[in-house]
C-alpha cells in the first residue's frame, strides 16, 4: 500500500510563500515527503509574530532561510536553491515577482524544469489587486458582521487549492508535458468553498442551516450540543432511543435540556449517533439561561 508521506520524495520545493496559505500549504507537501526550503525576508514571516504556535507547527520538518532577496549576492543564492528545485511556491503579486526577475517568462527560460505554483489573490485580470482572507470573504456572504470569521476559509481553502495545483503540475510534467505554471486565486477559493451558502443550503434557516430539527444546535443543561442525525435511519435511532417518533425543534430542545452535553455527547456515542458537544473557549463560562444576546430563541436552539 503506498504511504502518502513518501509520495513527494526526492521532489524539492522553494517556498517563498509567507503569511497563511502558502505556509499552509508548503506544510501540506511536506507531509507528502517534499524536501521545502522557506526562504524569508530578513524580518521573517508576519505569520510568526501573530501566531508562533501555528507557524512552528507549520515549519516543522522544513528548512527555513532567511534572504534579503533585494540584494544581489542573496539573490543569488535563491537562483542556486532553483536549479534542483522541482516545485516554486509563491504568494506575491506577479508585479512583486516581476521586480525580483521572477516573472514566468524569465523563470521557464532559466530553469525549464521547474514549475511554478503561484497564490495570488484575484484571478486574471485582477491577479496584481490587493486583498486579504477577510476582503474575500466579505464577497462571499460567509461573515456575520460585525463579528470576525472564525476560520480564514480563503486562506485555508486555497491552501488546498495551492497543493492539488502543485501535484497536478508535477504530475503533467512526469508526463512529459513540461514545466508549467497555475496561479491560485484565493477569491476564487473562497467562492467555491461557499456554494452552499450561494445556494441557500447553509445560510440561516436553510436545510443545513438549522431549518431541520435533526441537524441543528442546542442548548443543554450546560452548554450547547451539535444534532448531526441528518440521514433517516440516524434520525430514526434517536427518535427511537429517545422514545419518540417524531420530534419538532421544540421537542428536543426540550428533552436535551434534561442533560448536560457532555453526557447527551457520551449517550449518543453508546448508540452510534452523531451528536457532539460544542467545545468552549478556554476561560469560557458556563451559560447562565439568559436568551436573547447569546443568539438563541426561547427554544434554545440557535437562530
Amino acid at each position: 500500500m503506498a504511504c502518502l508521506t513518501d509520495c513527494l520524495q526526492r521532489i524539492r520545493i522553494v517556498s517563498l510563500a509567507t503569511n497563511a496559505p502558502g505556509p499552509v500549504a508548503a506544510a501540506r507537501l511536506c507531509d507528502f515527503g517534499a524536501d521545502v526550503v522557506k526562504v524569508e525576508p530578513p524580518l521573517g514571516d508576519p505569520l510568526a509574530h501573530l501566531g508562533s504556535g501555528w507557524y512552528g507547527e507549520l515549519t516543522a520538518g522544513m528548512r527555513v532561510l532567511t534572504l534579503d532577496l533585494k540584494q544581489a549576492p542573496e539573490r543569488a543564492r535563491l537562483d542556486q536553491l532553483l536549479e534542483d528545485a522541482d516545485l516554486l511556491l509563491t504568494a506575491s503579486r506577479p508585479a512583486a515577482l516581476e521586480r525580483l526577475g521572477l516573472g514566468w517568462e524569465v523563470l521557464h527560460a532559466r530553469f525549464p524544469s521547474l514549475c511554478h505554483a503561484a497564490i495570488v489573490g484575484y484571478p486574471p485580470p485582477r491577479e496584481d489587486r490587493a486583498g486579504h482572507d477577510l476582503t474575500y470573504q466579505a464577497k462571499c456572504r460567509t461573515l456575520s458582521p460585525p463579528m470576525m470569521p472564525r476560520v480564514l476559509l480563503a486562506d485555508l481553502a486555497g491552501a488546498e487549492r495551492a497543493v492539488s495545483a502543485a501535484l497536478a503540475l508535477l504530475l503533467a510534467r512526469e508526463r512529459g508535458q513540461g514545466a508549467g505554471r497555475v496561479l491560485v486565486a484565493l477569491s476564487q477559493a473562497a467562492e467555491d468553498f461557499a456554494a452552499t451558502v450561494r445556494h441557500g443550503i447553509t445560510t440561516p434557516g436553510g436545510i443545513l442551516g438549522g431549518g431541520l430539527p435533526n441537524y441543528s444546535i442546542y442548548r443543554t443543561r450546560s452548554g450547547f450540543l451539535a444534532v448531526a442525525a441528518l440521514e433517516p435511519h440516524f434520525f430514526e435511532r434517536l427518535l427511537g432511543a429517545l422514545g419518540r417518533t417524531t420530534a419538532t425543534h421544540e421537542d428536543l430542545a426540550e428533552i436535551l435540556l434534561q442533560r448536560s452535553a457532555a453526557e447527551w455527547e457520551n449517550w449518543a456515542l453508546e448508540r452510534d449517533l452523531p451528536l457532539a458537544a460544542i467545545a468552549e473557549e478556554e476561560g469560557e463560562g458556563e451559560s447562565d439561561g439568559s436568551v436573547g444576546a447569546d443568539g438563541t430563541d426561547r427554544t434554545g436552539r440557535l437562530i
